[in-house]
């Protein structure tokens, strides 16, 4: 998960060349980052805006973008520890372009509207990560599960999502964890879920979200950073093992990136590394989704 020695990894990479400088440091606007990624090849026109949703805990702000006509299988897109912002937002216009009917959250909307950041904002200074870490530490499992449920009962209201087909769920940094609490929440609703660069998946507590996949049916692509995997590297060993255990299909790799790969506007973006993940997320909706 982001915290400091993930910004130290990211900057001795930056440092050293490891890591592209073409990759934003900072929040920067949704024509920024939409130019930065390519279009589906047979793209079709969405429908994009921003949404309210009722939880337990108040209303929570969300980006909803979906195909123009019809109705489509849903995916709940869960952001890293910078939140909902410009980068997701065109990310989910780039999957809803894909074919889905797409729903980015703003996780911490307890505390705060999104973007919780400033345009020009980085996780680089120490400032910004004592903005966002205790909006992060302040979300738990008991939070993460009864969002989720809130969020794919708001789905399952919508013309744009089709019932019929399963739901996926997608998880970056923090939003990995919270990925598999959303399956293991609604396991007769989300037929596939996926983290990129995904923390905590694997601790040593009671509530460690790798215990809950006996209670999912879901299929899984779990994509882990190079510099993550270092520092932990039994957890994929962990996760393939809960996974064979529980009979769950499940897809886990080692990136050859830097945590905070995939995002667009991170420092540790990595073009080809971003587009592999992107391509194994969308051949895993194809067949769980169906």
């Amino acid at each position: 998960m982001c915290d400091e020695l993930t910004e130290r990894d990211n900057a001795e990479a930056l440092t050293s060349g490891a890591v592209s400088r073409r990759g934003f440091t900072a929040v920067t606007s949704m024509a920024a980052m939409a130019a930065m990624l390519p279009s589906p090849a047979h793209a079709v026109t969405v429908n994009e805006s921003a949404v309210t949703i009722k939880t337990p805990d108040g209303e929570a702000d969300c980006h909803f973008a979906h195909p123009a006509t019809g109705s489509s299988a849903a995916v709940l897109v869960w952001p890293d520890i910078m939140g909902l912002r410009p980068a997701f937002q065109a990310m989910g216009k780039r999957l809803a372009e894909s074919g889905y009917a797409v729903l980015t959250v703003n996780p911490f909307y307890r505390s705060a509207k999104a973007p919780v950041l400033k345009e020009g904002e980085s996780f680089a200074d120490p400032a910004v990560r004592a903005k966002v870490m205790p909006l992060a530490q302040a979300l738990n499992a008991n939070t993460h599960r009864t969002d989720a449920v809130a969020f794919i009962s708001w789905l399952d209201g919508q013309k744009a999502v089709n019932t019929r087909r399963k739901i996926g769920t997608t998880g970056y940094c923090m939003g990995g964890q919270i990925v598999m609490r959303t399956a293991a929440a609604v396991p007769n609703r989300v037929g596939a879920g996926a983290s990129f660069h995904g923390g905590g998946l694997v601790t040593a507590m009671p509530d460690s979200p790798h215990l809950l996949i006996p209670t999912m049916k879901a299929s899984f692509l779990i994509a882990v950073a190079e510099n993550d995997d270092q520092r932990e590297p039994t957890a994929k060993d962990t996760l393939r093992a809960s996974f064979d255990a529980a009979k769950r299909p499940a897809e886990i790799e080692v990136y050859k990136a830097m945590h905070g790969w995939v995002p667009p506007d991170s420092a540790a973006y990595n073009k080809e590394a971003a587009e592999k993940a992107w391509s194994r997320k969308l051949a895993l909706f194809e067949k769980a989704l169906a």
